[in-house]
């Protein structure tokens, strides 16, 4: 009563009639332009919590980049028209014969994402931690023009130090050395690391800024999650690992898996870091040192494809789901996390009903409760539909790659889930190659023999309080 009497009745008629004015609002506005799911998880929390929830909706509810951001990306094509027509009509750049039956996934993945499937490649597949690190310190002392680093997380650690020192000394040999940082998630380290870099004489600079004071400020959800590092144009090194000590979570140790390359797909991964240091710095990187003639390494077909909000299409969504339901024999999905639309679900449901093998590998070790709860709730209906789940139990296994059938491989920085369809800057190297594809599945097949594989009948009975957890946190998977 005395909250009722210092509380005048208009004021509560007031907030009344406003919760419901946001509720009826929102429902007209929260599904345009919004799969079914993520609108269902937005209008749940709204109708439960209207203020919270349209605060919420204001502050990341659409992904959709900075004004700036979007008059930026709009410049991109014309700023880098030159580079692209100069390295495209080289002759060491030619588009592949791919396998009978799969032509159709170059093209997709080009239309997709604007950059072709090139032959001539060679790839090293690098999963010991420590010598990924070291390796590519290896390789930027050996750097003569130029080294690119853009990493979500890039930690100034023990494990790093090296790697920095490197950095040191290719400044000191006039190398350039850039390096793009994702503002969040190397929040914890940018206070340390810019500073150190700077005094090496690095250009270091940070992606998507956020900062209540930050002119070019960027919204706290749309993350630069890429992981690419480029020497003199000719080596690239990208997966699944940041800059980081592999046990820089406490109690957790991460397992990883790397693509060293080298040959003309190189210069793929090296436009998505131009275009990335472009929009982050208006400079346009063009000239013949940082895009040199491409040389014929190997012979694996490989194309990149970028994707995130900048782009008009959920680009790997889109080309993964379109795989699934090509696969005829086999497929196999590695990923830490696993939150799909109802689109991919279907297509590994329909996949198995075609009579296709259907793996997912997943780590059985988690430390992002919310995330993991609601991944574990789709596990029962995988079980049931014939997917086969494996839980890695040695380590947080964070590699993210695929394989479909014996013929094509997909190796990148992109989780199975929601967030990095739609609101994360991600990539993927598309694999067109029976060999680097069965060496994928070699490794693949390693993970299972250190895995618990679930029942169906055993994963049922589980605790109702963790079902029930799970279910909830599955609620708001849209949103995750």
């Amino acid at each position: 009563m005395g909250f009722v009497q210092i509380v005048p009745h208009w004021f509560l008629w007031a907030f009344l009639l406003s919760e419901w004015a946001i509720r009826l609002v929102m429902l007209a506005v929260v599904p345009f332009r919004r799969t079914p799911a993520a609108a269902k998880g937005w209008l749940l929390l709204i109708f439960f919590q209207p203020w919270i929830g349209l605060l919420l909706y204001a502050l990341i509810g659409r992904p959709t980049m900075p004004r700036w951001r979007v008059e930026q990306m709009a410049r991109l094509p014309q700023a880098m028209a030159k580079v692209r027509g100069r390295v495209l009509n080289h002759p060491n750049v030619f588009h592949p014969e791919l396998l009978p039956g799969l032509e159709w996934t170059g093209y997709l993945a080009e239309k997709l994402g604007r950059m072709p499937s090139l032959g001539g490649n060679a790839a090293e597949i690098m999963v010991d931690y420590n010598a990924i690190l070291a390796r590519l310190a290896t390789d930027i002392d050996h750097a003569r023009n130029h080294v690119h680093l853009l990493y979500f997380l890039f930690a100034a650690d023990t494990a790093t130090a090296p790697l920095i020192a490197a950095l040191g000394r290719a400044v000191e040999r006039g190398v350039a050395c850039r390096v793009l940082v994702d503002s969040l998630g190397s929040r914890s380290t940018l206070p340390i690391l810019i500073p150190k870099l700077t005094a090496l004489g690095v250009d270091v600079r940070e992606m998507l800024p956020v900062g209540l004071f930050r002119l070019k400020r960027a919204r706290l959800d749309l993350r630069n999650h890429r992981k690419i590092a480029i020497v003199d144009g000719r080596v690239a090194l990208t997966g699944s690992q940041n800059l980081v000590a592999s046990d820089f979570v406490a109690g957790i140790t991460y397992e990883e898996l790397v693509l060293r390359l080298t040959g003309p797909a190189v210069l793929e991964l090296q436009y998505i870091f131009a275009a990335d240091w472009f929009l982050e710095t208006n400079e346009v990187l063009e000239s013949v040192d940082v895009f040199p003639d491409p040389e014929i390494t190997g012979s694996i077909p490989i194309q990149a494809l970028a994707s995130g909000p900048d782009f008009p299409t959920q680009n790997n969504q889109r080309f993964i789901v379109a795989l699934i339901h090509a696969a005829r024999k086999q497929i196999k999905i590695t990923t830490p996390y696993f939150i799909p639309d109802e689109p991919m679900l279907q297509a590994l449901q329909t996949a198995v009903l075609r009579g296709v093998d259907v793996h997912l590998v997943f780590s059985e070790i988690w430390y992002q409760v919310l995330v993991s709860w609601a991944q574990r709730s789709y596990y029962e209906e995988l079980l049931e539909a014939g997917v086969k789940v494996h839980l890695y139990q040695k380590s947080f296994l964070h590699a993210k790659f695929l394989t479909i059938d014996d013929s094509i491989g997909l190796v990148g920085t992109s989780n199975m889930d929601i967030r990095c369809s739609s609101s994360n800057a991600e990539h993927i190297l598309v694999i067109h190659d029976p060999d680097m594809t069965s060496q994928l599945k070699a490794e693949q097949r390693r993970y299972i023999a250190n895995c618990r594989s679930l029942d169906l009948q055993q994963w049922r009975q589980r605790p109702f309080r963790i079902k029930l957890a799970e279910h909830l946190a599955r609620l708001m998977s849209p949103l995750l």
